[in-house]
């Protein structure tokens, strides 16, 4: 057990509830349910569930701590106009706010949320309460994908970013993106970051504007970080088969034995996985956020009980 305390500030919704009860089941994470302590105990009552009175429950209309979380947040956003009125009404009607200051607070390790809420809702209160992390400035996500052919990637696992926040990411914030992946990769992924930045071009083979972009991303990210293993700009193909790397980018490190992918936008990212997700049967697991402060990983809504507790062991891996 990593012993992490992992927010869900959608304790009402059914399927929370019951990854909630597996995660404690199994000792994943210790779990933290924002919500009326009764409300939630019917629930679960009424699903079978025996596991959610071990969870740590808060109720935002009776919480000790909630004069301080709004002295706090008022400090935190005073200078953009919040007054302390309006923080405490987004901390006692919004549990999307109270579990972030949870975070900010000390109180909680990470936040998992997004199965009733749209990205945007769940990212909001993020950003303006714990931020991004230090060096930071994009936040982004990533997929680790589990491959059947063992033979790409190491030992058939590549990470795939950014396939779910930044529609069309400028050279700095691509950086951020590779910067930030090579951390999922060894804290998550467990394997040595060598990072292929993608193109429809492999080193000057074509020319365009979108290239150049690339080019300048992977030259930021090496300046960030002269230890990263990253090379580019390199095509698809030359990134994850030797025999073309060898061909196409003769000398490069990274070409035919890369394990991290970075593509230049949110459309050929998202394409990108469902193809190989659904084509080659891969494990599609995220997607992952990266960049902020503290771990805190947005669903899909339609996700299931199985995507959220993997999220969760997730996040509390990323707390770790």
């Amino acid at each position: 057990m990593l012993n992490k305390r992992i927010v869900l500030p959608e304790a009402w919704e059914e399927r929370m509830l019951r990854a909630a009860d597996y995660i404690i089941s199994e000792n994943i994470a210790q779990i933290i349910l924002i919500g009326e302590e009764e409300l939630i105990f019917n629930e679960a009552r009424k699903f079978g569930l025996n596991h959610i009175p071990k969870a740590t429950i808060v109720n935002p209309s009776t919480y000790e701590k909630m004069d301080s979380y709004v002295e706090m947040f008022y400090e935190l956003r005073k200078n953009k106009g919040l007054t302390k009125e309006e923080a405490r009404r987004l901390l006692t009607t919004d549990p999307l706010y109270l579990a972030v200051m949870m975070i900010k607070a000390g109180d909680a390790d990470g936040e998992v949320a997004g199965a009733n809420n749209a990205t945007g809702d769940v990212f909001r209160p993020a950003l303006q309460i714990v931020k991004t992390a230090p060096g930071i400035s994009t936040v982004s996500s990533a997929f680790l994908m589990v491959l059947k052919d063992k033979n790409f990637g190491t030992d058939g696992l590549i990470l795939f970013a950014d396939c779910a926040l930044n529609p069309d990411p400028d050279a700095r914030q691509l950086a951020d993106i590779a910067l930030a992946t090579a951390k999922t990769a060894k804290s998550l992924g467990k394997i040595d970051p060598q990072i292929a930045m993608l193109s429809f071009s492999t080193k000057g083979s074509a020319s365009h504007a979108m290239i150049d972009k690339v080019v300048e991303a992977t030259r930021l990210a090496k300046e960030t970080d002269p230890t990263l293993k990253i090379d580019g700009e390199l095509q698809a193909d030359a990134a994850i088969i030797e025999s073309i790397g060898k061909k196409k980018a003769p000398g490069s490190d990274i070409a035919g034995k890369a394990n991290v992918l970075i593509f230049p936008n949110l459309e050929s990212g998202n394409i990108a996985y469902k193809l190989v997700q659904r084509l080659a049967g891969a494990e599609a697991v995220g997607p992952v956020t990266q960049g902020m402060a503290a771990p805190i990983n947005d669903l899909s809504r339609g996700c299931s009980v199985e995507d959220i507790i993997n999220v969760v062991a997730i996040t509390a891996n990323q707390a770790s």
